[in-house]
């Protein structure tokens, strides 16, 4: 998918290895070009987050990686160029890493005491209300929902048994593609922007409305 100014592009490739999704961002006034990796096993909830912050309006209060974690309880800690915040179970992390001659990077991952998990990875340069969004999805306590038989064994979760009939499912679905128009309109017309403007679609093909 690629947005109306052709500046942010969203893919996912299920064909390489370790695959996952590339968000990346192409450099314009004096935002320099970005790119985030994020593995294939990343909950859809945190992709959701970050993705999410791609359309909706930005805070009139300067963002901050670290405060969602914080807020969380997250312990922090600084050893020569990296700071890095773990959450209070010890399967996962939130890294900035700096290392010279190499360039900074955000580093972040969760993982269980079999060795399944996932990471991802931002530029320095990535806008750092996008790593806010990534990191309040990734601290955020609420619960997820699973199928049955596709919960990692693990003494640190919990479940519950739930009964959702597919209309449920097909509803929320359509109510989360609603918002989601609603607030990319909502941005538009708070800058301006005439009745046709530009969508992000996919394929590469524009979509008007």
């Amino acid at each position: 998918m690629e947005s109306q100014d052709r500046t942010v592009r969203v893919s996912y490739n299920p064909h390489v290895m370790p695959g996952g999704w590339t968000i990346s961002g192409a450099a314009h006034g004096q935002q320099a070009a970005w790119n985030a990796v994020l593995g294939s096993q990343t909950p859809v909830e945190i992709i959701a987050g970050l993705t999410d912050a791609l359309t909706q309006p930005r805070s009139a209060h300067a963002p901050t990686a670290w405060a969602p974690l914080k807020q969380q309880r997250w312990s922090t800690a600084r050893r020569g160029g990296q700071f890095t915040a773990e959450s209070p179970d010890g399967t996962s992390w939130m890294q900035f890493h700096e290392d010279p001659p190499a360039p900074p990077v955000w580093w972040s991952g969760a993982g269980d005491q079999q060795g399944n998990g996932w990471t991802a990875t931002f530029t320095a340069t990535t806008p750092l209300h996008l790593v806010q969004a990534f990191t309040t999805a990734l601290a955020s306590p609420e619960p997820v929902m699973r199928p049955r038989g596709r919960v990692p064994h693990s003494m640190r979760i919990f479940t519950t048994s739930v009964s959702v009939l597919p209309s449920q499912l097909a509803a929320w679905r359509q109510a989360r593609i609603q918002a989601a128009g609603a607030a990319a309109w909502a941005r538009n017309a708070g800058a301006g922007q005439p009745r046709t403007a530009l969508r992000f679609n996919a394929a590469g093909r524009r979509a008007r409305r």
